[in-house]
């Protein structure tokens, strides 16, 4: 555990209200079981010097570890609790007595250490002094860091909050400029769907027409064909009876190689029986 040090500046309580109250400088010590003080007024100083035996007896008295009494012997006399009164009495032969009050489990206490009269008051006082200042330069060096670090914080925080601004500008620009090729590719989609829909609506309607046509001719030559077929002569069915029994005398290899060319002829002597017949008939 590190040797510390510490300067409080104690108000005393005074117990007629027409004298000021007085001030003392505490400047402390502190090791791991013992400590020491030298205090001031500004024209006397004293001092005390607690040994590791001393400090053990008395932590002992109030059943403490040593640490723990050390601890709260620093709370009191190295920082001035408003809750606390403190004194510092004369107790003989230029002896003074530092005692300070706290409360324990509802209880109030009150905790004295013994002050010898330094036999070199002025550099005593000097050396609290000196200490002080060396303290308060620290601290102003410490605030004026403190000062430029929140300085330079604050400089960046409000360089993040530009950028922020900025990209959230861009992003709003940016969201508007995609909407609107959004919207128009959106839009040029629809006209485009909507001729294509039209353009495939056309042909169905015209292509229906020629289909029906086709149809319809094509009715018209069966019924054609079946009414010429009924005026068929006589003569003429003897002559295509006998060619179909020369076509059938015809033999079995040649059925394979005229199979094809059958239905051509068959429907060209049909075409021609039909020609025949209007002659005849005409």
């Amino acid at each position: 555990m590190a040797v510390r040090h510490s300067c409080a500046k104690i108000e005393l309580a005074v117990e007629d209200p027409k004298e000021e109250t007085g001030a003392i400088f505490v400047k402390a010590t502190w090791h791991p079981s013992k400590f020491s003080l030298a205090v001031t007024d500004g024209n006397d100083a004293w001092f005390c010097q607690a040994s590791e035996g001393e400090v053990k007896l008395r932590a002992e008295q109030w059943d403490q570890p040593v640490g723990e009494y050390l601890s709260l012997v620093e709370r009191y006399l190295g920082l001035q609790q408003p809750l606390s009164n403190y004194s510092f009495e004369d107790a003989g032969n230029g002896h003074r007595r530092l005692s300070w009050t706290f409360e324990r489990q509802g209880t109030k206490l009150e905790w004295r250490w013994k002050l010898q009269p330094s036999q070199n008051k002025k550099k005593n006082t000097a050396e609290v002094l000196d200490f002080l200042l060396d303290a308060n330069i620290r601290l102003s060096d410490e605030v004026v860091r403190k000062t430029q670090a929140f300085e330079k914080l604050k400089q960046e925080a409000e360089k993040c909050l530009q950028q922020s601004e900025k990209f959230k500008n861009e992003k709003n620009e940016f969201e508007s400029a995609v909407y609107c090729k959004f919207v128009a590719v959106l839009n040029s989609k629809k006209a485009k769907l909507r001729e294509l829909r039209d353009q495939v609506g056309r042909p169905e309607s015209k292509g229906k027409s020629p289909v029906k046509d086709e149809e319809g001719e094509g009715e018209e030559l069966d019924r054609s064909s079946e009414n010429t077929e009924l005026y068929e002569g006589t003569d003429e069915e003897h002559t295509t009876n006998n060619s179909r029994e020369e076509a059938m005398q015809i033999d079995p290899e040649e059925k394979e190689e005229t199979s094809d060319e059958g239905t051509s002829k068959k429907v060209a002597t049909s075409r021609g029986r039909g020609r025949g017949r209007k002659k005849a008939r005409s």
